[in-house]
């Protein structure tokens, strides 16, 4: 059995609404947390780094350690099993992308889409992601808001 390490960013700005990426790829549409997999070689927090930069063009500060998956989940994508860490995380400069207001709201056509919403924490709900352990990270953040 193959592990995949995954790293996310919980980035959450002053008006208490969290980034959510929307992407399409391996014919998928799929609503998550800005990240990715971890690349041999990297520790946890530069690989975040680097996701946000490759995803977001985007320098981070990561602020805490938020929840490491702690029960089984297989890959949507593979065969592996999926260990999944996020951080809670803040940006440096402004972010420059061009917010959406709804999903899957892309500017381009291709195999490989990416576009970005906020979504109020108070108003987050496991629908709102689309794989189990993003869910049960919406419970967590919920639950650390006061809003479960």
């Amino acid at each position: 059995m193959q592990h995949s390490i995954r790293v996310y960013g919980l980035l959450i700005n002053a008006d208490n609404e969290i980034l959510i990426s929307d992407e399409k790829q391996y014919g998928m549409q799929f609503s998550k947390f800005p990240g990715g997999g971890l690349e041999y070689g990297e520790g946890t927090i530069d690989g975040l780094k680097r996701e946000f930069v490759e995803e977001c063009n985007a320098e981070i500060e990561v602020v805490d350690h938020f929840y490491t998956t702690d029960f089984f989940i297989k890959s949507a994508f593979s065969d592996a099993q999926i260990i999944s860490i996020y951080y809670t995380v803040k940006n440096i400069h402004a972010l420059q992308l061009n917010f959406k207001n709804k999903p899957f709201d892309f500017d381009s056509e291709g195999d490989v889409l990416q576009a970005f919403r906020w979504l109020k924490v108070s108003e987050l709900k496991v629908e709102d992601v689309t794989f189990p352990i993003d869910q049960h990270v919406v419970k967590l953040l919920k639950q650390q808001y006061g809003f479960s």
